[in-house]
């Protein structure tokens, strides 16, 4: 079988990683990959976003199943054109994107079909925002209404950080969101869909402030670890079927069915579970600490989506092993960041037991690994449990090394401390 991935970052290497691991026998190809990529897939010199070469390429070379990594190319129609030549393609269509692609659909679906989340209202003029702000005060979250890499929500405390997030969501977006602050505890749940089969993945949470402790801007993801031992199962069960499954159906009932992987952004607050966002693919860095733990063979689970026959599909079962993934970050991150350094450790890391480094922005230059974006590595570990996890994946961190290079220090911390098996930093 010949099996095309769409896509150069970790995501893409984790799921890269993965069918083969599952499939040694395919052939696989990476468009366009990375230095990571290349060493279990042919790398294709096509970007993720230019679908009319892919789909070429996926013809010309009789590919059997196309995936697809990255959210900007399922926003373009990949899914649709794909499908139009007769090709099978994992991932949801145009439309059935626009619930991670459009902020503002995803938020009028949810209240519709009364799937919980933040109070919110939606603005397409800047002062009308503005004088929102000074009616309901702060502290408040600001969204793009758009694709935003992840960095497109401001967490803003005070009225001038509020104002500075709308004018700048203003300049490259036509919505902007503005929603109630939530605290509680985050956690991020994965499913396979195929329409109207939910099959939901083990739980991860990931990191998005740039800082320890949850400080600074937001990023796509300094790291993750699955499972999630300091919260009840009856959690993700509640999130399932108030939160999964109606939207899934919700999606049917709007002409807008959705195939691929639902991904539910999750806050556990004094009033609930509620949806923070939803994407409409792998996250990044959740798929690489949750597809090291899966059991099943991940390409007869994705062709059982396409085909719609995913209730009949074999059992998925998860692995009792913790796994923590930490992401090796640019100098600057998430703002301008230097390219071109040439990256030291990767084999003596992944040389490790239970390690393995997934890439997402490298590149091979003279036969030597450099940095290419602003996440660059995620370093995982997988241990009998979190704190084993850890463990490892901070050694395996420690043989790893570029100029500028910089990471979180407290992945799984908030796990560990609440089971007791860390203590907060001082006491």
């Amino acid at each position: 079988m010949r099996v095309l991935v769409v896509g150069g970052g970790g995501r893409e290497h984790a799921i890269c990683w993965k069918l083969k691991k599952d499939n040694p026998e395919i052939e696989l190809f990476c468009a366009p990959g990375n230095g990571g990529t290349a060493q279990v897939a042919v790398p294709v010199a096509v970007d993720a976003e230019d679908i009319h070469k892919l789909l070429d390429f996926a013809l010309n070379q009789k590919i059997d199943l196309t995936v697809v990594g990255p959210e900007l190319p399922l926003s373009l129609g990949i899914v649709d054109l794909f499908q139009a030549a007769g090709l099978k393609i994992f991932g949801p269509s145009k439309l059935a994107a626009e619930i991670e692609s459009s902020k503002a659909f995803a938020k009028d679906l949810m209240k519709r079909y009364g799937i919980p989340t933040a109070a919110y209202q939606v603005f397409s003029d800047e002062q009308a925002a503005l004088d929102y702000i000074n009616s309901v005060g702060v502290p408040l979250v600001v969204k793009a209404d758009g694709l935003a890499a992840g960095k497109g929500v401001v967490v803003c405390r005070d009225r001038e950080q509020a104002v500075a997030a709308v004018r700048e969501c203003f300049q490259t977006h036509p919505k902007v969101i503005i929603e109630e602050f939530l605290t509680g505890e985050e956690l991020s749940l994965m499913a396979f869909v195929d329409g109207t089969t939910v099959v939901p993945m083990a739980p991860a949470q990931d990191h998005k402030q740039v800082y320890d402790g949850d400080r600074g801007p937001n990023t796509g993801g300094m790291g993750a670890y699955s499972p999630l031992p300091h919260i009840d199962q009856s959690v993700i069960e509640a999130a399932v079927n108030k939160v999964l499954i109606p939207a899934a159906e919700a999606l049917v009932r709007e002409n807008r069915s959705f195939t691929g992987v639902l991904y539910a952004g999750l806050m556990l607050t004094e009033q609930g579970l509620k949806v923070i966002e939803f994407n409409a693919r792998f996250g990044d860095p959740e798929a690489q600490v949750v597809l090291p733990r899966m059991e099943a063979d991940l390409l007869e689970i994705m062709l059982a989506c396409v085909e719609h026959r995913l209730d009949q599909a074999a059992e998925i079962t998860w692995s009792r092993n913790a796994v923590v993934g930490v992401v090796l970050a640019s100098c600057g991150y998430p703002g301008p960041y230097p390219t071109g350094k040439v990256i030291y450790g990767v084999e003596q890391a992944e040389a490790r037991s239970g390690a393995a480094v997934f890439h997402a922005g490298t590149t091979l230059k003279q036969n030597q690994l450099a940095t290419a974006g602003g996440r660059v590595l995620t370093v995982v570990g997988q241990g009998a449990d979190l704190k084993q996890a850890q463990n490892l994946v901070y050694a395996a961190v420690g043989d790893i090394s570029f100029d500028g290079m910089h990471f979180r220090r407290d992945i799984a911390d908030k796990a560990l401390i609440k089971s007791g098996q860390k203590q907060v930093a001082g006491s």
